[in-house]
């Protein structure tokens, strides 16, 4: 090859232009970007822009009501919430696993709703909607502090507003408990950056109250640290991986987030396996589990490509071992090439880890209730898929002359394509009955589904549908306790006592701590005469719930046909003292208290 004269000066040609703009751009995503501070005009502007477009997607919830799914325990029938904000209330939250979790601030946020809105559905409904776009805003007001893309951090948190997958997470209102826990990760983000501008004890110390706060809200965060770590590489740029001294001190930095870590985990498996939520490895083997894993990480990518068929609840399907190990040998291929990318695009590294990672605790390893797979999982997590479209988008373009005009007119088709999925998905959130019915129809042997439209068929008061749902949910799933306890019900209303019994007493095998089934039991067995039997199963169900008011003047009742005159006295006092507006218990009490003032 011949070398050029030292004078010699080579004609610059457009090309060569493209390739050093690509350069640049490149080496500006290397470049560690100073943490900014204030807002520019522009930044402002935007924060109207995702405030508007968060408005239009999900503006219909102030009108919707309430679900089944959820929505009567934590709220509607939960006498802790309705009460409001009491001391007691407080207590309970603290030191309460029902619902087989423990997450005393998302109670406390449902009693503050319901003390300031009572039940009004569509109130407790924008309180999530609120806190949705205070995320919304706070991811995008990080993003242009760490990274100073202007559009790149729109169009993440433009997406993260408006995408279908999040639509469970913001219009259920049980759910409060995922854009809650996420304004503290987004506080605690912003906290970091403030600690990494300034390392100082007060500002690690805010920190780790917001982590301990999103702990206290849903135990998710439980990977913050780790995307800590993905934040410090890219593009905090605080890792280096040539210097392995660097890198052991930012784990140490993160130890007390690390130790807080492990006690919520340790904390939430006791209140999950206390509350009959986690599966043995005999009905759902580890092998299985790690297949059903890997397909669902590559589920969750197609459903944020294409978000089509969402439903509330997935059925648990076995994954087919070829299936599964095609997704698992994907899934490290693509975690290689992410790391091979990392040194030109690290955004590729950080989102892909980010989406991975925090999906860990709700992937399925730990199997944890009936699906396997669920929207509201991706809240979090489709933050990392954003970054890599909207980082790696601009850069595909670079090449091109007009890149920014096409970046801002691809973006706006995305953005309007996901609010219109999103208006069309939110409508099925407006009731229960449609809730259920989309389910069905986009999904397959759904015994969850059949169950949860026939309870809200129940309360229309078509028997006739509710059964044959109920019968549907059973043929799927024989094991699902709930079902045998509503079947009974409508076999004790037809009169069919011998046929309640067998249900409830199965609901009752299948689920032995079941307040509800043991009271119903105990009606069933009354109705037949067996009064001392009916006495045994009213006591287990105030024995599991002392607030179940209807199981202790049912008990009273049959106390007092048994003589037990002061035994009932106390069941009717205490049925009033949790329900003061029970007005048979009132009138038992009273009849009781006037023959022995006699």
């Amino acid at each position: 090859m011949r070398a050029r004269r030292p004078g010699n000066k080579r004609r610059v040609t457009a090309r060569d232009g493209a390739n050093e703009e690509r350069r640049t751009a490149v080496r500006e995503r290397l470049i560690p970007v100073s943490i900014k501070r204030g807002f520019s005009r522009r930044n402002w502007l935007v924060v109207v822009f995702l405030i508007a477009v968060n408005l239009l997607a999900y503006a219909p919830v102030r009108n919707y009501g309430f679900v089944n799914y959820d929505d009567p325990q934590y709220i509607t029938q939960n006498r802790q919430v309705t009460g409001g904000l009491t001391w007691p209330g407080v207590i309970w939250a603290f030191t309460t696993g029902y619902q087989a979790n423990w997450h005393p601030l998302t109670w406390l946020s449902h009693m503050l709703d319901a003390q300031l809105y009572g039940l009004n559905a569509g109130a407790h409904h924008l309180t999530n909607l609120l806190l949705h776009i205070v995320n919304t805003l706070l991811l995008f007001w990080l993003l242009v502090q760490m990274t100073g893309a202007l559009g790149s951090s729109t169009l993440v948190a433009a997406l993260f507003a408006v995408h279908p997958l999040h639509v469970e997470s913001v219009a259920w209102v049980a759910e409060r408990k995922d854009v809650l826990s996420t304004l503290f990760w987004m506080l605690t983000i912003y906290a970091y950056l403030r600690y990494v501008r300034q390392p100082k004890w007060p500002r690690y110390l805010a920190l780790v109250m917001f982590f301990a706060l999103g702990l206290l809200a849903k135990p998710m965060l439980v990977t913050l640290p780790f995307v800590l770590l993905l934040l410090d590489f890219w593009p905090l740029r605080r890792v280096i991986l040539e210097k392995r001294s660097k890198f052991l001190m930012l784990i140490r930095e993160k130890i007390p987030l690390l130790i807080l870590t492990a006690a919520s985990s340790v904390v939430t498996l006791i209140a999950q396996e206390k509350g009959g939520a986690v599966a043995g490895m005999e009905l759902s083997p580890m092998t299985t589990r790690i297949g059903n894993a890997c397909i669902a990480y590559f589920t969750y990518v197609w459903q944020t490509a294409w978000p089509s068929r969402l439903a509330a609840h997935y059925p648990a399907t076995p994954a087919r071992p070829g299936w599964w190990v095609a997704a698992a040998l994907a899934l490290i291929a693509v975690s290689v090439l992410s790391i091979w990318a990392a040194p030109r695009r690290p955004y590729i590294a950080v989102g892909w880890f980010w989406y991975v990672g925090t999906l860990v605790p709700v992937i399925g390893l730990v199997k944890v209730g009936w699906q396997t797979m669920a929207d509201r999982y991706t809240y979090v997590p489709l933050v990392g898929l954003f970054l890599i479209v909207a980082f790696g988008v601009p850069d595909a373009l670079v090449s091109l002359r007009p890149r920014k005009f096409v970046f801002v007119a691809t973006s706006g088709v995305a953005i309007l394509a996901c609010i219109w999925a999103t208006r069309a998905q939110l409508q099925y959130w407006s009731g229960s009955r449609a809730l259920w019915e989309h389910t069905l129809k986009v999904t397959s042997e759904n015994a969850i589904g059949h169950f949860s439209l026939a309870v809200a068929l129940d309360s229309e008061k078509n028997a006739g549908e509710a059964i044959y749902h109920y019968a549907e949910a059973l043929r799927i799933e024989p094991r699902l306790a709930e079902a045998h306890a509503s079947l009974g019900v409508h076999d004790l209303l037809q009169g069919k006592a011998a046929e309640a019994v067998s249900h409830f007493s199965e609901a009752i095998r299948l689920k032995p701590a079941y307040p509800l089934a043991h009271s119903n039991l105990g009606s069933a067995l009354a109705y037949q005469g067996r009064l001392a039997e009916a006495v045994s199963e009213y006591t287990e169900a105030v024995r599991l719930d002392p607030d179940y008011a209807d199981a202790h003047r049912s008990l009273g009742i049959l106390l007092t046909k048994q003589g037990k005159t002061n035994e009932a006295i106390a069941q009717f006092s205490e049925a009033l003292r949790i329900n003061s507006d029970d007005r048979d218990a009132r009138a038992w009490l009273a009849n009781l208290n006037s023959k022995n003032a006699r």
